[in-house]
């Protein structure tokens, strides 16, 4: 018979310091058999249905519901999650499953669950017939990762790779990871350890330090220890209030435990002794554009970069900062990214080249300035809709590659020119100007907000890239929020002279 294999997935990065709830229809959800619809999208969910025709499973879809980065979720949105989950899960396991894959991120949190991951894995776990399956998963390389994730999973893989290129390869890598099991019947299980240290998202890049040299230890460890399975990094996500937040190392293993911990206690020491690599400080943007006119002549594009309104870290995507400044220094053939709905509503029903007085962007974020009013002269108007040019966007580990922006409209006020959007989508596929008839090549300089995912698409384009302080809800001052679930102490935040590591 096919091994059974009953599947779900829950993908959600929330920033629990916005002003906003995360419910049920901001989630995309599917059910049952339209989530095998999947395969070929290049997400995440495509790596596990990849592996699962290859080795020939049968495959039990149940639900699988996920957002873009936002503000906390509503309790309710968890439970009718669980709800749907619970009411196809339960006949499935009375009838038999060989193994349970989850496509979660490990970032979420709700009103009053901080670790949702970990309720689902446990909730999970006390179903009849779930407690001794092997149970396996992805997890994304900014999961807040918990002891009790580890203790209710076999193996949760985990995304290598900032931007994240590897999403789907991390699932693939999971999804191999339960065909092992499976086929040599040896279960293994997650080790823990967490240092007491947080970055900032920018800071989490693994083209350099500190996840670089932490992504090669990883390997190593994989490579000399072959009782170790995977050896996973989590950078963590910084705009999370909860006990959880910051990195952690994870091993999927068969190893004793006390081998296991001095695998992680070595690259827990590693990651503390690079702790301050991760941690950056930016110019402001007027200081910075101010000195564009004054910098010396490049081949294409500079790119000013945005941390603190990273749509990809939950932010906004509506601030105001970048486009001020270009205004203000009159930057001719610049571009702006826009998120605002109302203001693609204000122009309904004009003509390409008319005029109209709106006001744009400033309104999410309590931290921003407030809309600019300008003059727009009316470029173009579309549904929004594309389909990535490259699959292994960091895009593709959200939305798989057909992204949907809501109605957008192209504007120009001066030298700018600015992409309006209805729905925040994050800047990090080319597809998504050129889709809009805009060819990011011609411009002199492009706002960018993001922190590193943007690089894969952005990088081969860009003659120069700044990144600029701005106000907004992404900052990289992580001291400046207001903390109150954090566990203490923990660096940046506090004074640790010899740093406690946590084993589970």
């Amino acid at each position: 018979m096919k091994p059974r294999i009953l599947f779900a997935g829950l993908f959600h990065e929330t920033h629990t310091f916005l002003d906003e709830l995360t419910r049920w229809e901001d989630f995309e959800v599917m059910f049952d058999q339209a989530i095998l619809g999947k395969l070929g999208d290049a997400s995440p969910t495509d790596g596990f249905l990849e592996v699962a025709k290859r080795e020939d499973w049968e495959v039990i879809p149940t639900i699988d519901a996920r957002a873009t980065p936002s503000g906390m979720v509503a309790d309710d949105m968890f439970e009718r999650y669980w709800t749907e989950f619970e009411r196809r899960a339960r006949p499935a396991l009375a009838q038999g499953v060989d193994g349970i894959y989850l496509v979660l991120h490990g970032a979420m949190a709700t009103q009053t669950i901080a670790d949702p991951e970990g309720e689902l894995l446990a909730r999970i776990r006390a179903l009849p017939g779930a407690a001794k399956l092997p149970l396996f998963g992805v997890l994304d390389l900014h999961a807040n990762v918990s002891a009790k994730m580890c203790a209710q999973a076999n193996g949760l893989a985990m995304y290598r790779e900032n931007p994240h290129t590897d999403a789907k390869q991390a699932a693939v890598r999971g999804a191999l990871l339960l065909s092992r099991c499976l086929r040599e019947k040896r279960v293994p299980r997650m080790v823990w350890c967490r240092p007491p240290l947080m970055w900032a998202p920018p800071g989490t890049g693994t083209h350099a330090d500190p996840m670089l040299s932490l992504e090669l230890f990883a390997q190593k460890t994989e490579a000399l220890h072959p009782e170790v399975w995977a050896c996973n990094i989590a950078a963590g996500y910084s705009f999370a209030d909860t006990p959880d937040t910051g990195c952690s190392l994870s091993l999927i293993t068969t190893a004793p435990d006390a081998a296991a911990h001095a695998y992680l206690q070595a690259g827990a020491q590693l990651a503390w002794s690079l702790r301050e690599r991760g941690t950056i400080a930016y110019p402001g943007v007027d200081e910075v554009v101010a000195g564009l006119k004054n910098a010396a002549p490049v081949n294409g594009p500079t790119l000013l970069v945005e941390p603190s309104d990273n749509i990809g870290g939950g932010a906004p995507g509506d601030g105001t900062g970048i486009l001020r400044a270009l205004l203000k220094h009159r930057v001719e053939r610049s571009l702006v990214i826009i998120n605002d709905s109302l203001a693609v509503t204000a122009l309904q029903g004009l003509a390409v080249g008319a005029k109209r007085a709106i006001a744009i962007g400033g309104r999410d974020s309590k931290l921003d300035a407030g809309p600019v009013e300008i003059e727009a002269t009316f470029v173009s108007r579309s549904d929004g809709n594309f389909v990535l040019e490259d699959k292994q966007s960091h895009l593709a580990s959200m939305n798989g590659v057909n992204i949907k922006m809501g109605p957008c409209a192209v504007v120009r006020t001066g030298g700018v020119t600015i992409l309006l959007t209805s729905r925040k989508t994050a800047p990090f596929d080319l597809g998504q100007l050129r889709s809009q008839g805009i060819e990011p090549k011609d411009f002199a300089v492009i706002g960018v907000k993001a922190a590193v995912a943007h690089r894969r698409g952005y990088d081969p384009i860009t003659a120069a890239t700044y990144y600029v302080d701005t106000p907004g809800p992404c900052t990289s001052d992580l001291a400046s929020l207001p903390w109150k679930n954090l566990r203490r102490p923990i660096y940046p935040l506090d004074a640790i002279a010899t740093p406690e590591f946590k084993f589970a």
